[in-house]
C-alpha cells in the first residue's frame, strides 16, 4: 500500500469524454454485458487511438484532483465487465442470451456455448500504458468470475458452480499477467455477490479463492449496491461481506456514503484492508471536504486507520466529468483534514 496514511484511489471507472462515447445513450440503457460499439462516437480505425488519449486525460486528472493510486479510468470499456467477458473461448458473442440484471430486468448477455477459456491477455496493453504514463500506484480493474458467471446464459455447463471456476482460471490467468505488466494493485469486481448471496455462499466465494490462486501480488475486490445511476434504492446493510473475511484477498471496496452503511460491519473483516466509499455518486452536488473527512471518521472505531483506503462509493462512470473532479478534489482534501488529525 502506499505509504501515505489514508490514500485515496478511485474504484476503477472515471466518466469518459462526450467525443468518445455517446454518453446519453450509455446511461438510458442497462450497463452493456454483450459488445456495444454503437456506443462510441469515434470510427473503429481511430478508436484505440482516441481511448489511448481519453486514458491520458483520465490519468491527469487523478494526479491533478491529488490521488495516490491512480487507475486508467477504464476509458476502453463500454461496461465494467463486458470487454474482459466477450473476449473469452467459449461465449457466442453473434448471438447472445438473456438473464437478469440485478434489477430484475432482462438484459443481452455473452451465451456460453463452450468451456471457458482465455484465448489472450485483454488488459495487459492497458496497465502498461498506465505504468507509463504515471509514477504513482497504479490499480488496474478485472471482472470477477461470480459476476461473469450471473452475467451468461449456460447453454453448455452442467450447472453454474463448474460455470464460475472456468471464468475464475481465465480471471486467474489474466492476474498474473496484469501483475507482470506493472500493475501494484490488481482488483476483482464482484457485485453481484451483494446482489446475490445465497448463490455467492454456495459456490461464489469458491471461484474468487480459485481466481487468487497462487497470486503474490496486492489483491482487492469491490462489492457495491450498484451504480447510483441505475440503481437507486440502497439497503442499509449489506447482505454479504463477513464471508469474505476468510478469503484470501487483502483489500475490500465497499460503499459507505450513499448507504449510510452502519460502519461496525466492518469488524467483521478484522485483518483487511477497507477501500472506503465516502463519496456519494447519486449526488451530483460535490461534497465538502468536511463532509467527507466526517464519512471517514465513521469508519475509525472499526478499522485501523492504516488499513483504509479512501474512495468513491463505486465507479464514477456515470458522472459528469466536472462533478467527478470536485468530488475526487473533496475526496483527497477530506483525507488530508483526517490525516492530520491523527498524525
Amino acid at each position: 500500500m502506499a505509504e501515505t496514511l489514508l490514500p485515496t484511489s478511485l474504484v476503477g471507472s472515471y466518466p469518459q469524454p462526450d467525443w468518445l462515447i455517446d454518453r446519453e445513450r450509455l446511461a438510458g440503457r442497462f450497463p452493456p454485458r454483450v459488445r456495444a460499439r454503437e456506443l462510441w462516437r469515434v470510427a473503429p480505425e481511430y478508436l484505440g487511438q482516441a481511448q489511448d488519449d481519453a486514458t491520458l486525460l483520465a490519468i491527469r486528472a487523478q494526479e491533478e484532483a491529488g490521488l495516490d493510486i491512480i487507475t486508467d479510468g477504464e476509458m476502453r470499456r463500454e461496461s465494467y465487465s463486458n470487454r474482459f467477458a466477450t473476449a473469452l473461448q467459449g461465449v457466442d458473442i453473434d448471438n447472445p442470451g438473456m438473464a437478469l440484471d440485478r434489477s430484475g430486468h432482462p438484459n443481452p448477455v455473452p451465451r456460453v456455448v463452450g468451456r471457458i477459456r482465455r484465448r489472450h491477455a485483454v488488459e495487459v496493453r492497458d496497465v502498461q500504458f498506465l505504468r507509463a504514463h504515471t509514477d504513482r500506484q497504479i490499480k488496474i480493474t478485472v471482472p470477477g468470475p461470480f459476476t461473469m458467471a450471473q452475467q451468461a446464459q449456460n447453454d453448455f455447463y452442467a450447472d453454474e458452480a463448474e460455470l464460475a471456476q472456468d471464468y475464475a482460471a481465465a480471471v486467474n490467468a489474466e492476474i498474473r499477467d496484469l501483475f507482470a505488466a506493472g500493475a501494484d494493485v490488481v482488483q476483482v469486481d464482484e457485485p453481484y455477490m451483494q446482489a446475490r448471496p445465497e448463490k455467492a455462499r454456495q459456490y461464489g466465494l469458491a471461484a474468487l479463492e480459485r481466481a487468487l490462486e497462487g497470486i503474490e501480488g496486492r489483491t482487492a475486490v469491490h462489492i457495491c449496491f450498484g451504480y447510483a445511476a441505475i440503481i437507486h434504492a440502497r439497503p442499509s446493510g449489506y447482505s454479504f461481506l463477513p464471508e469474505l473475511c476468510g478469503c484470501k484477498v487483502q483489500q475490500i471496496s465497499i460503499e459507505t456514503a450513499q448507504s449510510r452503511l452502519d460502519t461496525a460491519v466492518l469488524e467483521t473483516l478484522r485483518g483487511k484492508t477497507i477501500i472506503l466509499g465516502v463519496i456519494d455518486l447519486s449526488d451530483m452536488q460535490v461534497e465538502t471536504p468536511e463532509v467527507v473527512a466526517a464519512r471517514i471518521r465513521r469508519a475509525l472505531p472499526h478499522v485501523a486507520p492504516e488499513k483504509v483506503i479512501v474512495a468513491p462509493d463505486c465507479g464514477m462512470k456515470y458522472l459528469p466529468r466536472e462533478v467527478a473532479f470536485g468530488k475526487m478534489r473533496a475526496m483527497v482534501e477530506g483525507a488530508r483534514i483526517v490525516r492530520a488529525e491523527i498524525s
